[in-house]
């Protein structure tokens, strides 16, 4: 186990969709993918980060006087960060008086943050629900993942864990052994337009998706349909193909796309191309649910 503490980013109370029931769903910071899709990109890198929120800044200075660093000037009304300089001490976060300085990303202890999911043990009891951990991807901070399912497992709170399934096989397999659930990305079929759109391969995605299935774990498969990406007669004829063989794994969610993260990429001053993407029509939703379910499948919509 590592020393270090791991890093969150969000902790969502009462979600809907992230596993069966009420959930608590934990968000683990960084992830080894670069979906230009992303719903979440303040989960992208993997360390803390200070970003400014130019358009709260009053030029008041403050941050700037009070950085010990000597990271922050102030360029025509623009706040400008010296990323070489900024240690994360996290001065300008506190003093600013306009909110204009975010911390995105924080440390927190094992206990720390099981004292956070216990809070929610009597909704957990009462509506038979969870915890979920997402991100980014939790796989990436495997250590930690598999300690606070153990916890969780202790205090019989059913595991959830959304991923991409992007890590290695013994790494998934150690996460398996402690997970009630797995909530399971399937991008792409095509290995080449995988890295295209995501930077990795798909190769051992689906390498893990079999063992998964061969070790008997629950798994639900997540199809985020993105139009002109994934959402052809192609892909969808070789996914349908692809889990139909995995007897163990038969429950699809198809995810319609929809960019509602812009303000996000903003802020975080991350290039945002989700506006390119648009969402397949509602006619185009039914043909791929009607495809996949006649291999099978069991298929829900999440529009």
């Amino acid at each position: 186990m590592s020393a270090d503490q791991p890093i969150f980013f969000d902790i969502k109370r009462y979600a809907l969709h992230d596993g069966p029931n009420i959930r608590t769903t934990v968000f683990f910071k960084g992830c080894p993918l670069r979906c230009p899709w992303c719903r979440n990109p303040e989960g992208i890198r993997t360390g803390l980060e200070v970003v400014t929120i130019q358009d709260r800044c009053i030029g008041c200075r403050e941050c700037i006087d009070g950085c010990p660093e000597s990271a922050l000037s102030l360029d025509d009304r623009i706040i400008v960060r010296n990323e070489d300089r900024c240690l994360l001490h996290l001065n300008c976060v506190e003093i600013c008086p306009s909110l204009a300085q975010k911390a995105v990303g924080w440390k927190a202890s094992i206990d720390r943050m099981m004292e956070e999911i216990e809070k929610d043990l009597p909704f957990f009891d009462e509506f038979d629900g969870g915890v979920t951990f997402s991100g980014g991807e939790p796989l990436i901070q495997a250590d930690h993942l598999v300690e606070l399912l153990r916890r969780c497992g202790e205090k019989e709170i059913h595991r959830t864990v959304d991923t991409s399934g992007y890590a290695a096989a013994d790494t998934l397999l150690s996460v398996a052994e402690h997970t009630d659930l797995f909530l399971f990305d399937l991008k792409h079929m095509d290995p080449v337009r995988h890295r295209e759109f995501t930077g990795v391969d798909n190769g051992p995605i689906l390498r893990n998706l079999r063992i998964l299935g061969e070790q008997g774990a629950r798994v639900r498969i997540r199809i985020p349909l993105i139009g002109s990406v994934n959402d052809d007669r192609e892909n969808i004829d070789a996914t349908g193909r692809f889990l139909a063989r995995l007897d163990a794994i038969q429950d699809v969610d198809l995810r319609v796309y929809h960019h509602l993260a812009g303000a996000t990429y903003r802020k975080l001053d991350l290039n945002d191309v989700g506006g390119a993407f648009f969402s397949p029509s509602a006619d185009a939703v039914v043909e791929i649910r009607n495809i996949l379910e006649d291999y099978g499948l069991s298929v829900s919509l999440e529009q």
